[in-house]
């Protein structure tokens, strides 16, 4: 799962990034409202965390254009303005959740994973593919009820496929949810997260689209782990 967290207080973004990264989420941090729209453009993320006290626009301003944009990804406003009339104005702004400072990782990291869980219609955070099971929200997965010891990163790249069913997704889009853009990825990286989730998880769990992407595979019975070249 990938949030954008916007917050201009480098203390405050340093310790939300850490603690997140820790609880399996992949973090990119943006100090200004101009850095958060730049990278909105041109990365995917799951989530975005947003501070109103940014230095160079409002926060409720911000939210209120990327939504005329027609901006639809879940939004959580995080901020010290704790009046009752405040948050009315977040939510009415657009955001989906609100959380005033100081506040508890734990409870952050609950909220993003109920956030992203109501904008796939899901009522559970379980996620059920055929014999497969994924939990976000504990980092664990099991296949036909056995515990598959998945990595972080297989369990980014897996959760970005079952969160879109049906859809192709560009090598590109999938190393943005694998890493982020943070982080500098090797060309044949992807193509190693894929052979081992095939591996552990079943050949037919990731599909390979020629010249487009992957996609997730269908739901069916445990299949033969992956013996053939993932390219």
């Amino acid at each position: 799962m990938q949030v954008l967290l916007t917050e201009d207080n480098a203390l405050i973004a340093s310790g939300i990034v850490a603690g997140l990264q820790a609880q399996g989420f992949g973090v990119t941090h943006a100090a200004t409202a101009a850095q958060a729209d730049a990278l909105l453009r041109t990365a995917h993320f799951d989530l975005m965390i947003l501070d109103l006290g940014l230095p160079d626009e409002d926060g409720l301003h911000f939210l209120q254009r990327l939504r005329r944009r027609g901006l639809e990804l879940p939004v959580l406003v995080l901020t010290a303005r704790d009046a009752v009339a405040e948050r009315v104005s977040g939510l009415q702004a657009g955001a989906d959740d609100y959380l005033v400072k100081p506040f508890d990782l734990r409870e952050l990291a609950a909220r993003l994973h109920a956030l992203l869980r109501r904008a796939a219609g899901r009522t559970t955070h379980l996620i059920e593919h055929g014999p497969l099971s994924y939990d976000p929200a504990a980092c664990s997965a099991t296949l036909a009820g056995e515990p598959v010891d998945l990595s972080r990163r297989e369990q980014a790249l897996l959760q970005a496929l079952l969160q879109n069913p049906g859809r192709v997704l560009s090598a590109e889009q999938l190393k943005d949810a694998v890493y982020g853009l943070d982080d500098e990825v090797e060309s044949n990286a992807l193509n190693v997260h894929i052979h081992h989730l095939r591996r552990k998880l079943g050949n037919g769990i990731v599909e390979t689209v020629r010249g487009l992407g992957y996609r997730l595979g269908p739901a069916g019975p445990v299949t033969e782990p992956s013996r053939a070249s993932d390219t």
